[in-house]
């Protein structure tokens, strides 16, 4: 029996049985979203490159397949994941982070994770084997099923097969610093984002903004020259450790919240310590405050508020308006009538 119909076997005994299923990889991103509940369901053995095309820019593999082995790979042919996903572990999995669909620094710039998936082979909750998109860009006709199962935390469908666009690595890579206020700062980064740089990351934080600067040497020097600064020394580890949460901002014991916000929001005035990534776009707040309170501040500022990590696992993420709860109850449905995926792990009742 392949592993694949083993995975089969256990999808039908739990419909038969009503039970829940919690899929996991590696585990590295096991404190995101709420509780898992039910019976652990590893897909980490199912991994391995199933191929690789440099001179077509893609690459698939199982789900299993750690993130350090996929970009090991890359790196041998001097190429990249453009999205930039944090890894949060050393196990972490491919899987795992278009489940979650996880992005970094990068994101704002070359596109978010469900950008970059050009295919996904699946197992619904009815066990039955479904495959969505493919291998190129353009091989969807209607909707595109495989970036919805893109950060749907493994609630719609047990993901096996992923394939990917890549990007070549950046010739040449340049981290400016300078000192500024938070108003300062996302005016100089909503203004650059408007203007041809070759932008690729953007950072607030400790009254220091910081922008990467990706591409060719030329371009980058006459960016650097135009945008002023100080040339910050061992950047490529400023945003490794921004893009892992290694970074001292994120050490400490209280909540986690991410804001989603237009990148040109005002700065948001709570009593929380805040780092702005994202060009703007994503605003990381430590604080004590209340759910309701950063919600309200967030839909005010025209976005929407999850709890990350810590805190009130039963209130991770913003609650949905009637009419799009109406649409994920439906898309739960269709692909798992028996409710076993992931049950209640983004909000309670799918």
């Amino acid at each position: 029996m392949s592993l694949i119909e083993s995975f089969q076997d256990t999808l039908r005994d739990a419909a038969a049985t009503g039970t829940g299923l919690a899929i996991c990889g590696g585990g590295s991103k096991s404190f995101y979203g709420r509780p898992a509940t039910g019976t652990g369901f590893s897909v980490a053995e199912y991994s391995g490159i199933t191929d690789y095309s440099p001179t077509e820019l893609v690459i698939s593999a199982r789900a299993g397949t750690t993130l350090a082995e996929l970009e090991a790979v890359l790196a041998k042919e001097n190429q990249m994941l453009p999205f930039e996903p944090p890894h949060y572990g050393p196990d972490a999995t491919l899987g795992g982070t278009i489940a979650c669909g996880f992005s970094g620094p990068r994101r704002p710039y070359a596109g978010a994770a469900r950008d970059f998936v050009l295919g996904i082979t699946c197992l619904n909750g009815r066990a039955e084997r479904l495959r969505f998109g493919g291998q190129v860009m353009k091989n969807v006709a209607g909707y595109d099923i495989s970036r919805t199962l893109t950060g749907s935390l493994g609630t719609l469908a047990v993901l096996l097969d992923i394939s990917l666009k890549v990007l070549p690595r950046p010739e040449t890579e340049l981290t400016l610093s300078r000192e500024a206020s938070p108003e300062q700062a996302l005016e100089w980064l909503n203004t650059w984002a408007g203007q041809p740089l070759p932008l690729s990351a953007g950072c607030y934080t400790g009254r220091q903004l910081r922008v990467r600067l990706s591409g060719f040497e030329q371009g980058v020097q006459a960016a650097a020259t135009q945008l002023g600064g100080d040339e910050l020394a061992a950047a490529d580890s400023f945003w490794e450790e921004l893009r892992e949460h290694r970074h001292p901002f994120f050490q400490d014991d209280r909540p986690l919240w991410r804001l989603s916000v237009p990148p040109a929001a005002a700065a948001l005035e709570l009593e929380a310590d805040e780092l702005i990534d994202w060009g703007g776009a994503q605003r990381w707040l430590k604080t004590t405050l209340p759910a309701q309170t950063l919600r309200d501040a967030a839909v005010r500022a025209g976005g929407h508020a999850t709890c990350f990590r810590g805190g009130d696992h039963e209130d991770v993420f913003h609650p949905l308006d009637p009419a799009l709860m109406a649409l994920h109850q439906r898309l739960k449905a269709s692909f798992d009538p028996a409710g076993i995926l992931n049950p209640g792990r983004l909000y309670s009742g799918l």
